[in-house]
């Protein structure tokens, strides 16, 4: 901006146009222009101007513009409807319901605005100056034939002002769709390319069955089933059938949900999308029927069943007939789970009623989209009934997500991907095909190599991104080709994988002698438990995220809570699909807080029970990583079964089918730690500590005195290498050279490897071998 003063002509107007030079020394045309030349160039007849304006110079700017021969017309919302600064202005228009920086810069309400005042030009200032650079708003406005001005310096005695152009050409505007929460509108073209998702206050749009089927499975690739099943009307109700053909007519469908098989990734799953728009996506006999079908049919294929639900409940027309339809559907999703097959349920807004209380809920892993409401009676319905006040987040994926009634909420452009490794997952741990399909071998990177390049695996156009162009030669045929050109390069190096892993400069990376300790003196169990519970040493949740890839975290118990001091999920183990379980303590002072500093509660072992479950039912190995005090011995805990929790958790430990391998990376305390360490192989780290109680708890109840918690520490042998040579533990792990919190990379690489050491070498046994060999192992003590 060149920084010269123009002349002051009629109080403030004023026109300059000159060359100037930018930092390059690059020639360009800057020009300021008056509100006279706008006035000029807008031709012989009065422009009506709209002044995007409001705060202390609104009165001067709307009169300026009034004496360069325009008509100015302000602007005013429904929370401020005659604010004085109007009273200058030739007219007035409404530009929505609430003053907000987001509603000035809206394309839509300005657009609406300009057009009732028939503006031919629009005067940006204040918060509506972002849209100065919205090349969709400038195209839009130089198609209706309107000029648009953005204030250059409005910090000056004078006003200046630039001509916002763009050389887009104008689209076709298409459909304008309004948030139903900040009731702004916005271009369809504008919202596809962020997945539907409200640029002003985050929310999503509800989508449609072919929009979902468009985003999510590959192209091309659904064979929908069931279309035309016959309708009834069980109660021969007033009126029904002739709604039922308006709904038709108007939605384009037949009924409230469509079912069918599709890839995602070029894996095969049973797919299904229910219909909020059609009946409120309210579940009658079709719909039962039709999901019943769904499931039956996907269990008679082996396939894995992705579910959609979008429902207001039963369908009151229907009476009992529908009410029978959460029985129906809940026999189809056993029969499924009980062939080993995945289900997962998606939530997205709104699933009440019926629905959430059969299948919505019943999933292996329950997936809700960000701010979706999930609950079984209304918001309304309690309120009236029970006159109870409810919290402002009650009954969204986020209240559910902290109740521990799902397991994750993931974003829309997230959402793809993270279904796709969780077939993959599925896959990779079952081995059960499909017909027609192959026993591939299947990795993090294979999966993540497919979404990215295979050109049959991702619909660009729903969402208005590019049309996809494949390099040349590039292999387009989906995951199961990719896989099969990366089969012979996995195979040959996987033997030199695993010994670069395990082992370094020829030596074992663990032991199972006991090393000898650095801090082996006359009280190393002491200097253990001080070293295992240092701030700064790794918490289960670096060892995670350094061992494996992909890690999906599942939450909650499914009952009353999530507790953050167990965190659980699936992920890859080098080249194995493994379920991990892990106590965390956090990482700061802030984190730990909301941990509880590592101590479960009831929930947090009723999660760990809940994913050990899934992981037998799908064949996964577990892997346990113990980092706590002890359970959390609060009143809270004990009325919510704390020790129950406890004791399920040893009890369904001792009979799991698949292998489990424990490693303790700080420290054990007593039941609390014994209930993730039930297993088939323990390991301790070298400076991990394993008690039947704190030493301070011992040395209190022993000795009436907590003083002497070194002394305790000594008689209890807690440190790792005493714990060893009494036949508790199967290896000592060493943490490097220094202390784990010393060198961390070192210390994970350690774990890591002694896992798919032991792994590897469980995976030779039957699941009644590992029963067996778990309980011989616990009987010996």
């Amino acid at each position: 901006m060149p920084n010269i003063e123009p002349p002051l002509l009629n109080q403030g107007y004023y026109t300059y146009a000159a060359p100037a030079a930018d930092a390059e020394g690059q020639d360009r045309a800057e020009v300021l222009y008056g509100l006279d030349r706008i006035s000029e160039e807008a031709g012989t007849r009065i422009p009506h101007a709209l002044v995007l304006v409001h705060g202390k110079d609104a009165r001067r700017m709307l009169q300026d513009v009034a004496q360069a021969g325009m008509k100015p017309y302000g602007v005013f919302t429904d929370d401020h409807p005659s604010p004085a600064y109007l009273r200058v202005c030739a007219g007035k228009v409404r530009l929505g319901e609430k003053a907000t920086g987001a509603l000035w810069a809206n394309a839509h309400a300005v657009l609406q605005a300009a057009e009732q005042c028939h503006a031919s030009v629009v005067l940006l200032c204040d918060e509506a100056l972002p849209l100065a650079k919205v090349d969709s708003f400038l195209a839009i406005c130089k198609a209706r034939g309107i000029s648009v001005y953005e204030v250059a310096q409005p910090d000056q005695s004078y006003m200046a002002w630039r001509l916002c152009e763009t050389d887009r050409e104008p689209a076709d505007e298409g459909d304008w769709l309004t948030c139903r929460k900040c009731k702004l509108s916005f271009s369809e073209r504008s919202l596809a390319k962020s997945y539907y998702q409200c640029p002003s206050c985050g929310t999503y749009f509800r989508l449609s069955s072919d929009q979902r089927i468009n985003d999510l499975l590959d192209l091309n690739s659904f064979e929908e089933w069931d279309i035309d099943l016959p309708e009834d009307d069980p109660l021969d109700f007033p009126g029904y059938r002739e709604k039922l053909e308006k709904q038709r007519e108007k939605t384009g469908l037949r009924e409230a949900v469509r079912t069918g098989q599709g890839r995602i990734a070029g894996l095969e799953c049973a797919f299904a999308v229910m219909e909020a728009g059609f009946f409120m996506g309210s579940m009658g006999h079709v719909v039962g029927e039709k999901i019943a079908r769904l499931f039956d049919r996907a269990t008679a294929k082996g396939l894995p069943a992705i579910v959609f639900c979008a429902s207001g409940g039963a369908r009151m027309q229907e009476g009992l007939v529908s009410l029978m339809q959460m029985a129906k559907v809940s026999c189809a999703v056993e029969r499924h789970s009980h062939a080993g097959l995945l289900y997962v349920s998606m939530i997205t807004d709104p699933t009440t009623g019926g629905v959430t209380a059969s299948f919505a809920t019943q999933g292996d892993i329950i997936i809700a989209e960000p701010h979706a409401q999930l609950g079984f009676a209304g918001k309304r319905v309690i309120q009236d009934t029970i006159r109870q006040e409810l919290p402002e987040d009650f009954q969204t994926a986020e209240f559910a997500l902290k109740h521990g009634l799902i397991d994750a909420i993931v974003p829309r452009d997230r959402l793809r991907i993270t279904l796709a490794h969780l077939l993959a997952m599925h896959r990779a741990t079952t081995r059960k095909t499909s017909p027609g399909q192959t026993d591939d071998i299947m990795t993090y990177d294979s999966v993540n190599r497919t979404l990215e390049t295979g050109r049959k695996t991702y619909n660009h156009v729903t969402f208005g991104r590019e049309p996809y162009e494949p390099v040349k030669g590039e292999e387009e045929e989906g995951l199961l080709d990719a896989l099969r050109a990366s089969i012979a390069r996995w195979g040959a190096s996987a033997t030199a994988q695993r010994t670069a892993v395990e082992f370094s400069d020829g030596a074992p990376l663990y032991s199972k002698q006991a090393p000898i300790a650095a801090d082996d003196g006359p009280n190393s169990a002491w200097e253990s438990v001080r070293i295992a519970r240092n701030t700064h040493r790794p918490t289960s949740l670096r060892y995670i995220r350094e061992m494996l890839d992909g890690f999906i975290e599942l939450h909650g118990d499914r009952m009353f809570a999530d507790d953050e001091a167990i965190v659980g999920g699936i992920g890859w183990l080098g080249g194995q699909v493994v379920t991990v379980i892990a106590q965390e303590k956090g990482e700061t002072l802030q984190e730990r807080i909301r941990r509880n500093f590592g101590c479960p509660q009831p929930e947090g072992y009723r999660k760990s029970l809940r994913l050990m479950r899934q992981a037998e039912k799908f064949g996964r190995p577990i892997v346990c990583l113990v980092d706590t005090q002890g359970a959390f011995c609060g009143a809270e805990a004990e009325e919510r079964g704390q020790g129950n929790a406890i004791a399920e958790n040893l009890q369904a430990m001792a009979g799991l089918k698949v292998p489990v391998v424990s490693v303790l990376l700080g420290e054990g305390g007593s039941g609390g730690a014994l209930a993730l360490a039930v297993s088939n192989r323990v390991a301790m780290q070298q400076h991990s500590v394993y008690s039947v109680l704190s030493p301070e708890g011992f040395a209190s109840i022993l000795w009436k005195d907590r003083s002497r918690a070194p002394e305790a520490a000594a008689a209890m042998r807690m440190n790792a290498e005493q714990i060893y040579e009494m036949g508790i533990i199967d290896a000592v792990l060493p943490e490097g050279k220094s202390y784990a919190h010393e060198n961390p990379e070192e210390a994970v690489k350690q774990v890591r490897a002694y896992l798919r050491h032991q792994l590897a070498e469980l995976a030779n046994l039957s699941p009644k071998e590992l029963v067996e060999q778990r309980q011989a192992r616990f009987a010996a003590f």
